[in-house]
């Protein structure tokens, strides 16, 4: 069965594939979103995991949703709304003691472990905020594209680029080149001197980065997870009522009010490709696994590069550079994810009281310094005490309950774990070790909340490999790709495909394998949009 009724097919309705179908949408343009699983919204999805809770499944926080495409597609008419967290982070320590970032109190707390540090982090965040302030626009323009033709367009977003870069001072610009190549443990230590400080401020540094804190180029990982805001709050990180998939549900609701098709278990197997006047094939639809094909002029993919090219586009469309250099695309964060139904708040040693406080609602870090986070990666990299994960992990919990009570049963909690360092491919297969990786978080956790393990009245875990089967998450990979120079702006996912246009005529990517890179922005979406649109002639286009 042939259909030919679309302008364009998106492959995945993950958020940057909703994104981009309602900016196509708005031009007037047929659109239709295919989707492998039962529910749309990717990795940003809530979903029942044990009788009466719910939670967000893999995706879990919420900060760097971009407000352009929040206002755009009426996200909160739809009935979207996120609630702040009281403070930033919660530290549990192994000497009983706690440390707490962000909110009001930030520069007492601070103090109480370095006056000197105090002394310092208004001028470090004032750092950042002037990096971010140059890099949050260029997260909104499309990379000047490396190729071997002169384009106008590459030439004057080269020069857009650099207009924005010319914003900073001499100053800045050292501090943009150190948050590009140095590790984000140099940074902090050349910064600050308080191991719990730079523990919560490193902890972005490994978060979905299968790295050391010390690794070069971990510090611009760091730096990406300070572009966002909530509810106007620059940094902050809040919770979406609902979860991740109202987010979703919301993107879809627009999606569906301009016209936009949403299949569900339309799972595409492969890329139907013809002949073209350039020599490298034209993208003209898609053939399903339930054996219909579907036809457009526009094929975009939302999936991970790795899985567009080496699982849908035929090999020999594709020349051996750009294969050989997707095959060598970083792919693999270390996550290990978890949601956890509770019977009760955790009881910590170190603030003790199962009755709600402030910091039950902020993101409770495990892990009380960047050597503690340095060693959990050479645990897991090495695989010289296990089959390939920490003895001691990283781990965030946040229980979402507490700012949201639509997702358990009253009195009763949900938590989420999100946890470093695995190994993406532990040695003999992640079904074999998935439970006994799901204690050992268990336990860390109870570790400092003692009453933790008994309240447990069950739980969902994800491995790496999890990740990847249910969502597309190559390695467990959360970004589509790792954030190092060498996969950034672009050269994301290559040089010569940094603009959203792919390997093929008629072929653009929209995930968050393309610049700026992962988490839940809709930026790649919006972005790609525009050069669709751009190449279509049509309009409105997102600016």
């Amino acid at each position: 069965m042939t259909g030919n009724d679309s302008d364009i097919l998106i492959i995945g309705g993950g958020h940057n594939g909703l994104v981009c179908a309602a900016y196509l949408a708005a031009a007037g343009l047929r659109v239709t979103v295919l989707e492998r699983r039962g529910i749309v919204g990717g990795a940003a999805v809530t979903e029942a995991f044990h009788p009466g809770f719910r939670n967000s499944t893999a995706s879990y926080t919420v900060s760097l949703l971009n407000p352009a495409v929040i206002r755009d597609l009426r996200l909160a008419e739809h009935g979207l709304r996120m609630v702040e967290r009281p403070y930033a982070n919660f530290l549990p320590l192994p000497d009983g003691r706690a440390f707490r970032l962000g909110g009001e109190h930030t520069q007492a707390e601070v103090a109480r472990w370095s006056r000197r540090d105090a002394e310092r982090l208004p001028a470090y965040t004032a750092m950042l905020d002037r990096v971010v302030a140059v890099l949050r626009e260029l997260m909104l323009r499309t990379p000047p594209n490396v190729s071997d033709r002169f384009v106008l367009a590459d030439w004057l977003a080269s020069y857009a680029t650099a207009k924005q870069l010319r914003r900073l001072d001499l100053r800045g610009r050292r501090d943009l080149l150190d948050l590009f190549t140095k590790s984000a443990g140099d940074l902090l230590d050349g910064w600050f001197e308080s191991e719990p400080l730079k523990a919560a401020l490193g902890w972005d540094s490994i978060v979905g980065n299968f790295a050391s804190p010390y690794t070069p180029g971990s510090a611009y990982v760091l730096l990406h997870h300070v572009f966002g805001e909530v509810n106007g709050k620059s940094g902050a990180w809040g919770h979406a009522v609902g979860g991740m998939g109202a987010i979703t549900q919301a993107m879809a609701a627009e999606c569906e009010a301009r016209g936009v098709r949403i299949e569900t278990g339309a799972e595409v197997a492969q890329v139907l490709v013809e002949p073209a006047a350039s020599g490298r094939g034209r993208a003209v639809g898609v053939a399903l696994a339930d054996g219909r094909e579907l036809r457009a002029k526009t094929v975009v993919s939302n999936l991970n590069p790795k899985l567009l090219y080496q699982r849908l586009v035929p090999r020999a469309q594709l020349d051996d550079d750009t294969a050989q250099r997707i095959a060598g695309y970083r792919c693999g964060s270390g996550t290990f994810r978890m949601n956890v139904a509770l019977a009760e708040l955790p009881d910590f040693s170190a603030a003790p009281g199962k009755q709600l406080q402030p910091h039950h609602q902020s993101g409770i870090l495990i892990g009380p310094s960047l050597g503690y986070f340095e060693q959990a990666y050479f645990d897991a990299k090495s695989k010289a005490h296990n089959a390939g994960w920490s003895r001691a992990p990283v781990v965030e919990l946040v229980i979402s309950s507490t700012l949201d009570d639509s997702l358990a049963p009253p009195g009763q909690h949900v938590a989420s774990l999100f946890c470093q360092h695995v190994h993406p491919d532990v040695d003999g297969g992640w079904d074999t070790h998935r439970d006994t990786v799901a204690e050992l978080m268990l336990d860390t956790v109870d570790a400092v909340a003692p009453n933790f393990r008994r309240s447990v009245l069950g739980y969902r875990a994800l491995s790496p490999l999890d990740l990847e089967r249910e969502f597309g998450l190559v390695g467990g990979d959360i970004f589509h790709g790792a954030l190092g120079l060498d996969q950034l702006f672009s050269a994301r996912p290559l040089l010569g495909q940094g603009d959203y246009r792919g390997a093929l005529d008629g072929l653009y990517l929209c995930g968050s394998g393309t610049h700026p890179g992962g988490g839940v922005t809709g930026l790649p979406g919006r972005n790609a949009a525009r050069e669709i649109l751009r190449d279509l002639r049509r309009g409105p286009r997102p600016d």
